[in-house]
């Protein structure tokens, strides 16, 4: 079944995915998971409230309970886990793809992630193989209020940024529901802060610069010192400076360290192998962190903070992890420690473009994607080509060649059908000439 992806369940409703795969996902998931009540939210798509009645009906009919809390960002599912203490959960979105996607992120207790390698590939066999028989007593659906203690929850985390004036895009998704109640009204400019699955500004996916133009726009017109814009699920934030020039993630997990890492000499942080080495030197040798590497995907992410202990992590895909935040992801509780940065910046005389320009050293390509179908084959050859003269070659997801003055990773997306690469380089033009020297190598 296409639609088991590696860290979720997810793909084209009506294509992929249908009423009927998802009531028999909701029927095994208990045994799965081994509980008896599963909590569920669901975004603002089109297709999530017809997915959410499948979806209970085949939970209820295998008698176990269902804990609804309606409308939800993911992270606030990831807290309702823990706060009611259920043995599983399931978040019904397709994070930042476009209107004709949906989904489901499964956890366990204490939010857990559950990965193809941790789960969905029982669950997948499940589904596929084993009858469907109701039980005689089925399961209730509970109503459950997680907004009240999650908006407090939250609101201790918030700090006096009243210097800062602010924009921020919801992208018509979840975050709608929250940053009004967390952030305030005061000296910030909201757009698209009401839901709207059809996403009628832009498509929910702040990686994508054309995306976030609408936002450069309110920042640079309203002379803003800080543009803020969240996904679909709110579980991604980006940012924009105050010049309405984009920041990528992985410098804005090097600026998150400035408050994550204060008084901590040696915290860990995990980053993922594309981060960039002007986050990684900046938070290695002036915020003193001691940084892992390790695979992409919120599953991976989680499991080695958890397992290393580590104080926080980013990916390059705009997901911040944090150990006080049950070692999940949330774009409001990266938001509410990034704010504090900016508004301290701000009152020693420096602007977002500042603070960005004492971290990046490194010209970047940003994330290329290839579509093509021999992705192995070309991983191979790159492999071949470049490993025996990388100072250093890391191996865990795809590869990731690094020299004296370059580096670039290759790796198959684990979510769509495409071969990633990101390469730095001293300089703009030697990201080019080195793009075009790799991009030789990659065809069918």
């Amino acid at each position: 079944m296409g639609a088991f992806k590696a860290y979720d369940i997810r793909g084209v409703w009506g294509t992929d995915m249908n009423e009927e795969m998802v009531y028999k996902i909701g029927f095994f998931l208990p045994r799965l998971l081994d509980c008896k009540e599963i909590l569920v939210g669901r975004d603002m798509r089109l297709s999530s409230d017809t997915i959410f009645e499948a979806l209970a009906k085949g939970i209820t009919d295998s008698g176990a309970d269902v804990w609804t809390i309606g409308k939800s960002t993911t992270p606030m599912v990831y807290f309702a886990t823990c706060y009611f203490k259920v043995g599983g959960s399931v978040q019904i979105t397709a994070s930042h793809n476009p209107k004709e996607y949906n989904g489901l992120k499964v956890s366990r207790t204490m939010a857990i992630p559950v990965g193809y390698d941790t789960g969905l590939a029982d669950l997948e066999k499940m589904v596929a193989t084993l009858p469907v028989t109701p039980v005689g007593k089925k399961g209730t659906i509970i109503e459950k209020d997680a907004l009240t203690p999650y908006v407090e929850f939250q609101r201790k985390y918030v700090t006096d940024f009243s210097n800062l004036k602010l924009a921020v895009d919801c992208s018509n998704g979840m975050s709608s529901i929250l940053v009004h109640k967390v952030l305030g009204d005061d000296n910030i400019i909201y757009i698209n802060d009401h839901l709207d699955g059809s996403f009628p500004d832009h498509q929910p996916n702040p990686l994508e610069i054309k995306n976030c133009e609408h936002l450069m726009r309110v920042v640079h017109e309203n002379h803003c010192d800080l543009g803020i814009i969240y996904d679909g699920d709110a579980d991604r934030v980006n940012l924009v400076d105050e010049k309405g020039n984009y920041i990528f993630a992985d410098i804005t997990m090097a600026i998150l360290g400035i408050e994550m890492l204060k008084g901590i000499k040696g915290g860990k942080v995990v980053a993922d192998i594309r981060s960039s080495r002007s986050a990684v030197d900046y938070i290695t040798n002036t915020l003193h962190g001691d940084v892992y590497l390790w695979k992409v995907g919120h599953v991976n992410a989680k499991a080695k903070i958890r397992e290393i202990g580590a104080v926080y992590g980013g990916e390059l895909a705009g997901h911040y992890y944090f150990r006080d935040f049950f070692n999940c992801d949330s774009a409001g509780f990266a938001t509410l420690h990034l704010l504090p940065v900016f508004s301290q910046a701000k009152k020693e005389g420096k602007s977002a473009s500042d603070l960005v320009k004492e971290i990046v050293k490194w010209a970047t390509s940003g994330e290329i994607n290839f579509r093509l179908e021999k992705k192995d084959e070309v991983i191979k050859a790159l492999y071949d080509a470049y490993a025996s003269k990388a100072d250093k070659v890391l191996d865990f997801d795809g590869y990731r060649f690094d020299f004296k003055d370059w580096w670039f990773n290759v790796r198959k997306s684990n979510t769509e059908p495409y071969l990633r690469l990101v390469l730095e380089a001293k300089t703009p033009e030697e990201v080019a000439r080195r793009v075009e020297e790799v991009k030789k190598y990659i065809h069918d």
